[in-house]
């Protein structure tokens, strides 16, 4: 057994119940006593695997990472920037409120209250939060170049914009803020970049024609 690990320890199922408390209580409220009971292994364990508690946060962060990715990669996949940021926004405003999640962003409430020897989990989340608007920033890109966003569109303001509008909503659903509210903040910023699209652009130019 070793340490007290049980045989049938999954590390993918632990570090989801490891997610799930950071992702309730931030890493700052989120105790080792928590932790280990959610996971199922005692506290030398942790420390044995994951070497203290910010280890762990990391690992579940690559997990969340890992997880959230995928979403990311449907997301990218949508043929326009607007449905890019549609779905993105839509499908946040949807998984923030799902009661079977805890409410909001780990990457946002995983930061919450840090406080003396914790001042890298602000800089670890925000580090995983601009991988999102890389990949975003990369679409636009694309979009630009296929001419769907118009020649004076800026992809990484755009993209800034849109992953600013998705922590706000995440900070909106930490605070108790109904889907109904985030699908309403959400609509105007998918306004907001279809405004930037050729075909609006084309579309105005003929009413004024």
């Amino acid at each position: 057994m070793g340490m007290g690990r049980p045989r049938e320890f999954d590390a993918e199922m632990a570090l989801d119940q490891a997610m799930e408390v950071f992702w309730r209580h931030g890493y700052e409220g989120a105790t080792i006593a928590q932790l280990t009971e959610a996971m199922g292994i005692n506290p030398p364990s942790l420390y044995a695997c994951f070497g203290n508690k910010e280890g762990l946060l990391k690992a579940a962060l690559d997990r969340y990472t890992k997880l959230r990715g995928v979403w990311m990669d449907e997301v990218v996949a949508a043929p326009t920037a607007r449905e890019v940021a549609e779905r993105m926004l839509m499908g946040i405003a949807d998984k923030q409120t799902d009661p079977a999640n805890p409410p909001g962003c780990l990457l946002v409430q995983g930061g919450i209250a840090c406080g003396t020897g914790s001042e890298n989990v602000p800089f670890e989340l925000a580090a995983r939060r601009a991988q999102n608007e890389d990949q975003l920033r990369d679409r636009f890109v694309r979009a630009k170049a296929e001419g769907d966003l118009k020649e004076s569109a800026d992809p990484a303001a755009l993209a800034r914009y849109v992953s600013a509008v998705a922590v706000g909503m995440g900070v909106m659903a930490s605070s108790g803020a109904d889907r109904e509210a985030l699908r309403q903040v959400a609509d105007v910023a998918v306004q907001a970049v279809e405004a930037q699209s050729a075909a609006e652009e084309r579309r105005v130019a003929g009413l004024r024609g």
